[in-house]
């Protein structure tokens, strides 16, 4: 078995929200250690030792990421024919994406919302920091395309805003 970015990103953030403070996970092909410091929860380390394998193995595995990506290629295409009038906001960096500022406080913007240029939609979180994604155009929030604390990666639709 073969983790991605994903699930790796998803253990490290269980594991440092479970309060545990060392995780080792050992499968045929790697070993993970995710060490959490008691300070910070959030501060989580990963190692990852990739293990010797037959070069059977990656042959195997390397057709199966590229078969996913054609079907989830073919959905957006049938959502851009529907939605053509639409503007797409996309991730101008790879990161986490929130839809509020902080825990404890509301949501940047909800589908309906009127938006202006300039007015910030959503943080995207890169390595610690935290980046605010402006509107590059006026309208209505249509349909918000990403989960919040969801991994997002670059030019990856985030919000489809109705310029009209």
């Amino acid at each position: 078995m073969i983790m991605d970015i994903r699930e790796i990103q998803n253990l490290i953030k269980f594991v440092a929200k479970s309060g545990a403070t060392e995780v080792k996970l050992e499968m045929d092909d790697f070993k993970i250690t995710i060490k959490t410091t008691n300070e910070a929860a959030e501060a989580a380390t990963a190692y990852i030792q990739h293990m010797p394998v037959t070069t059977a193995l990656p042959q195997a595995a390397a057709p199966q990421p590229v078969a996913p990506t054609a079907p989830v290629a073919a959905a957006p295409a049938t959502e851009v024919s529907d939605d053509s009038k639409y503007i797409t906001v996309k991730s101008p960096i790879i990161g986490t994406f929130y839809r509020k500022p902080a825990p404890d406080k509301p949501m940047f913007v909800e589908v309906g919302s009127s938006i202006g240029k300039g007015d910030v939609l959503c943080v995207i979180e890169a390595m610690k920091l935290f980046n605010e994604i402006e509107s590059e155009v006026s309208g209505k929030i249509v349909k918000i395309l990403v989960d919040d604390a969801s991994p997002v990666e670059f030019d990856q639709p985030l919000f489809l805003v109705d310029p009209s």
